[in-house]
């Protein structure tokens, strides 16, 4: 087993999640911000994992694990959380992840938006030189803490949600004669003054929306699969991810040959594009068939969504071969996309992130 990295979170279920939330933003707000900041965190843990090749692992309450998959997919390991107050319920996860082998193991939460992989990789790098490392919270907590060994002392004798939880933890840490790294100072989103935090993030992250990654689902597409990545370079796009669903022909190759990265997943077109959206990180996803070939303006209308007037988008249907009816189909599949507003997932859809999160 090599490093590991557990990410604590709760099925976002309104009335559950981010409860300290609620009286701000209501219980369907709350758990939306939930939502959210749980998919950022795992982009961060599925980066640091390309980078590193650590072991990710979802500890979770709230749910089952057909659920979290569900909702999270298939590429991690989940276990639910072991009963008991937060320091209990972190102490078990350390003495779980070191029983089984691990040589150094980080815990985070799913509240800090500003926790990058780099911060992350720099966290490892710290438990190289020191037992202990933490990240300390501006609430006067910790947003990350890594360990290379269970210290069961430190989650005991600590009153968990306030603000002296970070002092308490360097006493006992002092008075068991262990050192401590400390990473440099970032915000939770756990109070009502921390949303204007959550605010600026998402509004300079959203004030460019030309990062678009195009996220292509495809099962034994090789056929196809080189004119439409193809087709998607032309415009440039900050990424484009292939997610390839088991294919037994050589749609990976002909993909990545074109310069599109390739991630494996389960068969499932939802399941596929739920994939390739938690590997992007672009402001802008576009999701397209593995058979769709784009014009080569595509990328100019993913800008139009900053007016606040649109929602989402589309682009126009044509059909590449010409046979009797081909017309009147492009004619009818137009006119329901404008009229009823229903565009066919061959029509490519693109949407903000932050929407579709």
């Amino acid at each position: 087993m090599g490093e590991r990295l557990i990410l604590f979170t709760r099925y976002p279920v309104p009335g559950q999640a981010k409860t300290r939330l609620i009286p701000t933003l209501g219980p369907d707000g709350a758990a939306a911000l939930h939502r959210r900041l749980t998919l950022r965190a795992l982009r961060s843990a599925e980066a640091l994992q390309a980078m590193r090749g650590v072991e990710v692992e979802i500890q979770f309450v709230g749910a089952n694990e057909t659920t979290m998959r569900h909702w999270l997919g298939d590429r991690f390991t989940f276990c639910p959380q072991i009963q008991g107050d937060l320091g209990q319920r972190m102490a078990g996860a350390f003495e779980r992840s070191f029983r089984a082998g691990a040589p150094a193991t980080i815990l985070i939460g799913a509240d800090c938006p500003e926790l990058t992989p780099a911060l992350l990789v720099e966290a490892f790098e710290r438990l190289r030189q020191d037992p202990v490392v933490l990240g300390p919270a501006r609430d006067g907590g910790y947003y990350l803490i890594g360990l290379r060994r269970p210290i069961p002392s430190l989650f005991h004798g600590v009153v968990w949600g306030m603000s002296t939880v970070l002092d308490d933890s360097l006493q006992i840490l002092k008075r068991a004669g262990f050192t401590t790294g400390l990473l440099k100072p970032l915000d939770d989103i756990d109070r009502r003054e921390d949303l204007l935090v959550w605010r600026r993030i998402v509004e300079t992250e959203e004030a460019d929306l030309r990062k678009v990654s195009v996220v292509i689902p495809a099962v034994n597409e090789a056929q196809h699969i080189a004119s439409t990545v193809a087709s998607v370079v032309q415009g440039n796009p900050w990424e484009i991810t292939v997610v390839d669903g088991g294919s037994r022909d050589e749609t990976a190759q002909r993909a990545r040959e074109t310069g599109a990265a390739v991630v494996a997943s389960h068969p499932g077109r939802a399941r596929q594009m739920n994939a390739g959206a938690s590997k992007s990180d672009g402001n802008v996803l576009l999701f397209l068939h593995a058979d769709t070939v784009l014009g080569h303006d595509y990328a100019s209308a993913a800008p139009r969504l900053s007016d606040g007037t649109m929602a989402a988008g589309a682009f126009r249907f044509a059909i590449a071969d010409r046979f009797p009816g081909s017309k009147f189909i492009e004619w009818t599949t137009n006119l329901r996309s404008r009229w009823l507003q229903l565009p066919y997932g061959d029509q490519g859809l693109f949407l903000r992130r932050s929407l579709f999160e």
